[in-house]
């Protein structure tokens, strides 16, 4: 199993968005790092995302380009557990795997959070998941 951990892609501030925040869209910004993690190339068989559209948006282009679907899966949504997580971890045991998620959610599952947009390849390692590689954000600009 190969995971690619996504930050989902700048989305402006929380902030100054009025609204329903699952409902926040990325940002020109965003757009771009999402165009840029379309140019991956790690042979993935699956594209899993929070129902948030920021999340959403920042996976479509990959798998637009891939020809795969965007899932919608409530286990990577802001807030899930580590424990939650996992059993959806579980199910991808002969996948690769992108997964598009939210920095709380990163933050509990490797104990750092990383910037918008920034990948983890993890990689099945014994009876668990160890980061084999880090990829930071697509430039925005």
């Amino acid at each position: 199993m190969t995971v690619l951990l996504v930050r989902h892609a700048s989305a402006g501030d929380r902030s100054d968005w009025e609204g329903d925040d699952a409902l926040r869209p990325i940002d020109a910004g965003g757009r771009r790092q999402a165009k840029g993690l379309a140019e991956l190339e790690y042979g993935v068989t699956r594209v899993l995302s929070s129902p948030a559209v920021r999340c959403v948006q920042t996976v479509a282009p990959l798998a637009e380009r891939l020809g795969l679907p965007v899932e919608e899966r409530g286990e990577l949504d802001e807030g899930s557990s580590r424990d939650t997580v996992g059993v959806l971890l579980e199910e991808l045991a002969d996948e690769t795997a992108v997964l598009c998620t939210h920095g709380d959610v990163i933050q509990d599952l490797i104990g750092e959070e990383p910037p918008k947009g920034a990948i983890w390849v993890l990689e099945r390692s014994g009876e668990g998941l160890a980061r084999t590689r880090y990829v930071p954000p697509p430039r925005t600009t």
